[in-house]
């Protein structure tokens, strides 16, 4: 990925921003006031943020001495310390926020929804945590108990984030449906945490239709063949959330500050939208006549 690409971008909506005061360095603790400009742009700095997590390094300690201060001084010749530039990052938070929903893409009719959950920390060590003390909760996934948060995606079939909201562990799956799918229409395909016969009534009245497996002990039900074969491609998400855990490198356990925390989650999922080639379903190949292509969209409406 071009840091190029990235940066010209970020810049080009942080100039169509325009409420943004110049930046000013936010003084360290015990010291004097400062009110010396940044010398960096906003747009540099959310741009250095987000190209980490296509980096393939794992923490950002390394990264921005060794890709940044070393190769990056070309792109960037006002890069400050490391040390500098970590306390510049929270002020990226309401930016990046808004950002991001410059980067969704457009429903197309079939969607898919899972929660993805983000360890704050090792299970042994959630008494003694305390960066995201009081943000953090104790929550149940598929792989356990864990500590931290739940990150929540609508996607399509072409990989696209439509939605996104972060919440804290506990949090019920079914809570934040309801908000994250308010523009959608068509069908939404979730997993067995999502069953709900008040949630798919709400859902209905919008023109969106929620299908989910049977659970074990639910009566079955007749359902469209079109439907049972893109309910098996639900893992279309899962491949999802993994390139975000393990390309992106959204969840790591060695953040120092809840504020930087929740800057590179959002910064994963940025770094995510910029991929050339997305998890995406083959709906449409070469050999389907122009016919089948109508009968199947019109399958999907």
């Amino acid at each position: 990925m071009d840091i190029v690409t990235i940066f010209c971008d970020m810049d080009d909506f942080c100039q169509r921003l325009q409420a943004v005061p110049p930046l000013l360095v936010p003084s360290r603790e015990g010291k004097k006031k400062s009110s010396r400009c940044l010398s960096l742009t906003l747009s540099e700095i959310m741009t250095i943020l987000v190209f980490f997590h296509v980096s393939h390094y794992r923490t950002f300690k390394p990264f921005y001495p060794g890709q940044m201060l070393g190769r990056g001084r070309a792109d960037f010749p006002g890069l400050p310390s490391y040390n500098r530039f970590v306390e510049l990052i929270p002020l990226t938070l309401l930016p990046l926020c808004a950002y991001v929903q410059t980067r969704k893409g457009q429903p197309t009719g079939l969607q898919f929804i899972d929660s993805l959950a983000i360890r704050a920390c090792h299970n042994r060590r959630i008494h003694s945590h305390k960066v995201f003390a009081g943000l953090a909760q104790r929550g149940k996934g598929s792989m356990g108990w864990f500590y931290g948060f739940k990150l929540h995606l609508v996607i399509n079939e072409q990989g696209e984030v439509l939605g996104l909201t972060l919440t804290p562990g506990n949090t019920d799956d079914r809570r934040p449906v309801a908000k994250l799918v308010r523009q959608l229409w068509g069908k939404l395909f979730g997993d067995r945490g999502y069953i709900s016969q008040e949630l798919f009534e709400q859902l209905w009245e919008q023109d969106l239709q929620l299908i989910t497996k049977l659970k074990c002990h639910m009566k079955n039900k007749l359902m469209p063949l079109l439907d049972k074969v893109l309910l098996r491609k639900r893992t279309l998400i899962e491949c999802v959330n993994d390139q975000l855990k393990n390309i992106s490198q959204i969840e790591h356990t060695r953040h120092r500050s809840a504020t930087n925390g929740i800057v590179n989650m959002i910064a994963a999922v940025v770094a995510y939208t910029f991929q050339r080639k997305k998890p995406a379903l083959d709906l449409f190949t070469k050999s389907d006549s122009p016919e089948q292509q109508l009968l199947l969209a019109a399958m999907t409406a």
